[in-house]
């Protein structure tokens, strides 16, 4: 006779115990259940929950009377305002999906991305119309384009058909939204440099951007009511998910449209600051700054670093002037943070310096990541755990992207064996936290950002002096990585390091621009490829 498991008999789901998970969800809840309580500051502009919902609601319902629904992708080309920040719920809630523009990329980057991603709808701030402009005729089709008009910012000009206030009036602050019919759903789309041809398109699913937010709280720890600090781009990698993050603790986020020292202590002290996130470049300018600049402060502030392998200076540094720090890993493919250096309560008692070197690691899983290793990449067999023997960092579980848009070829080789390969080289040590030791892919990670070393390379070589050129990362204090060239000139050919560089910025965003160009001889292999390894210990010794 047969066994019926009876635990799948007449137990299937149903309306009443399951449904999707969104971090759209988030925001209902917060509102309902602390309608009053501030949820964003801009300056002296406020607005509590309540509100804030209310004005999600209603872009969400102005951008379904353009006919924007299912599928359609919305772009955004802004920096930390209270419109980037309702837009990670106001697009969602239609099943729309929001693809957040790097600031920091040139005319030719960004109409690529809006014609990949075929944005229907483009929401800019006039800080960015001069590039945007450019974009824009580069398109197939022209996309409804919003204006925000920050008073923050003086400059620019309009360039859409209304201004995102006015766009608001449209909507209906009632507007009645579901979840996701599926989880799997694509909630955003990021775009990632890549060492070879264009930008690809990471895909984020609702049930990932959920799990990732509620991580977040679990990996740091975060009290209810957190007061969250925007120095972190929200368009790199939806912020983290820290936009999905500070719904679901029904904190306080405060907006700031630029990382300077300043402006950063004076948020602290005036809004009492808990927490915020940023790539070491931002840390290591918070170390530089004057102590007058951060004096007054005298609450607890954590702070997230990641972007790039942080160095133990940065984070003891940081512990120096008060901060308590913890390091994050991931990539644009794992929804950001995937892995944190998880704090073990005996290393309090140890000197400041141990205590750095520990912290500057790279860690273990994220509490909602299923699997982190260090694999060999060819029989994909787990590294001992000696701190010695390189193998490369791979994920696996709901922090990994669904993969990349219109990209089947890249997705299978990113997912080969099961398994998210980060391209990133690193050892385990005997308490299981891995350490990264270099990178397989010539990526410079710069202040946060990636750099593609080919792409910087392709710029070098339209030089007319230029026969032979390779970049390669160099260790920089200040932005943790810069890019570094080493440039082989025709014979005959003479071209100075400084008109090479203004060369570079006429042609890409200025953080792409290699910092130092070393003119000589190229080492290569008998068969003429170009030896980076030594390149990059020679970078290392300038």
């Amino acid at each position: 006779m047969k066994h019926i498991d009876p635990y799948n008999l007449g137990l299937d789901k149903n309306n009443a115990n399951f449904v999707p998970l969104s971090p759209v969800s988030f925001i209902e809840r917060a509102a309902f259940v602390y309608p009053n309580h501030v949820a964003v500051i801009h300056g002296d502009w406020q607005i509590t929950w309540k509100e804030c919902y209310e004005r999600c609601r209603r872009l969400a319902s102005a951008l379904k009377k353009r006919g924007i629904g299912v599928g359609d992708t919305v772009a955004l080309m802004a920096p930390n305002v209270p419109a980037m920040y309702e837009a990670h719920f106001a697009v969602p809630i239609i099943g729309a999906v929001l693809n957040t523009l790097n600031t920091r990329l040139d005319a030719e980057a960004l109409s690529f991305m809006l014609q990949h991603g075929e944005a229907k709808v483009l929401i800019t701030d006039r800080e960015y119309s001069a590039i945007i402009e450019h974009a824009l005729p580069m398109l197939e089709e022209r996309p409804l384009v919003i204006d925000i008009d920050d008073p923050a910012y003086q400059g620019g000009k309009l360039l859409g058909e209304k201004d995102y206030e006015a766009f608001l009036l449209e909507g209906d602050a009632n507007f009645q939204w579901s979840l996701p019919a599926d989880e799997w759903d694509a909630i955003a789309l990021n775009y990632t440099s890549g060492t070879t041809g264009n930008p690809k398109g990471v895909v984020y699913h609702h049930r990932g951007a959920y799990l990732n937010a509620v991580s977040n709280i679990l990996s740091l720890g975060m009290p209810h009511h957190a007061v969250y600090l925007w120095t972190l781009p929200m368009f790199h990698c939806n912020g983290w998910c820290f936009p999905w993050t500070m719904a679901a603790n029904a904190g306080t986020n405060v907006c700031l449209r630029r990382v300077e020292a300043k402006a950063i202590f004076d948020a602290i002290k005036t809004h009492k600051v808990t927490h915020f996130c940023a790539a070491p470049v931002v840390h290591s300018m918070l170390i530089s700054a004057p102590e007058e600049m951060r004096s007054g402060i005298e609450h607890k502030v954590s702070g997230c670093i990641a972007g790039a392998a942080p160095p133990a200076a940065v984070i003891e540094g940081m512990e120096r002037i008060g901060f308590d720090i913890t390091h994050v890993y991931g990539l644009t493919e794992t929804y950001g943070p995937a892995a944190v250096c998880a704090k073990q309560a005996g290393w309090s008692g140890l000197p400041l310096d141990q205590r750095a070197e520990l912290n500057s690691r790279q860690g273990v899983r994220a509490p909602m990541q299923e699997a982190m290793a260090v694999l060999d990449p060819v029989n994909m067999v787990p590294v001992p755990w000696d701190g010695e023997t390189v193998g490369e960092i791979m994920f696996r579980g709901n922090l990994t992207m669904k993969g990349y848009l219109k990209n089947p070829r890249a997705t299978e080789k990113e997912f080969e064996r099961g398994w998210f390969h980060s391209g990133d080289l690193a050892v385990v040590h005997s308490d299981g936290y891995v350490k990264i030791k270099d990178r397989s892919k010539d990526v410079i990670i710069s202040g946060g950002e990636n750099i593609s070393s080919l792409e910087v390379e392709d710029v070098l070589y339209r030089h007319s002096s230029v026969m032979g050129a390779a970049v390669v990362a160099r260790p920089d204090d200040k932005w943790g990585e810069v890019a570094c060239a080493f440039i082989e000139l025709e014979e005959g050919a003479q071209v100075t390091e400084s008109e090479l560089i203004e060369f570079c910025r006429e042609r890409m965003a200025r953080f792409k621009v290699p910092k130092k160009i070393v003119f000589g001889p190229l080492t290569r292999t008998s068969s003429g490829k170009i030896q980076k390894f030594v390149l990059r210990e020679q970078a290392k010794a300038l």
